[in-house]
């Protein structure tokens, strides 16, 4: 079962601005895509709400504490972080992919194995933060940068970390 994180924050951390992203990288979005089509997808209430409809083939879930939290067909809601480890742990063929936001890394940020990071060479104006990791647990796997073209116009690049064996 492998837990993983995916985000993409600037210089300072900021992940978010009123529940959406603060920048337009259109290779972020397909590099999101590519590593996420066909596992499953967790992200909190907010997040969700965000993004307006869920991610198409991806498994969906949204972890709210709200019971009856309005979800669209075929999204799954669970209301408690044992849940999601359970779901994954039924579902071990496929990597459970923690998308947001700030509070829901916070509950599994002792669970994550691995880490797939955008890190965006500017600053923006936002209201969220990525929380503190516990870095020195981690071994970068891999990295790739960013090409910056009219469409990407800031600097950017991809890595991947994967929890050093304890």
């Amino acid at each position: 079962m492998t837990i993983a994180f995916m985000w993409a924050e600037a210089q300072d951390h900021l992940i978010g601005a009123k529940g959406q992203l603060p920048w337009h990288l259109p290779a972020d979005l397909q590099h999101f895509k590519q590593v996420t089509v066909d596992q499953i997808v967790v992200m909190g209430r907010k997040t969700y709400a965000g993004m307006g409809k869920p991610l198409p083939q991806r498994t969906n879930i949204v972890l709210s504490q709200q019971t009856d939290y309005p979800v669209a067909p075929g999204v799954i809601l669970l209301n408690n972080v044992a849940a999601v480890l359970a779901y994954a742990a039924a579902h071990p063929q496929q990597e459970t992919i923690i998308i947001g936001g700030a509070q829901i890394f916070n509950l599994f940020k002792d669970q994550v194995t691995r880490l797939y990071v955008t890190k965006i060479a500017a600053r923006f104006s936002g209201d969220t933060y990525m929380p503190e990791l516990d870095w020195p647990a981690f071994t970068r796997v891999a990295f790739q940068p960013g090409v910056v073209d009219a469409k990407n116009k800031y600097p950017y690049s991809f890595a991947t970390y994967q929890r050093t064996n304890e």
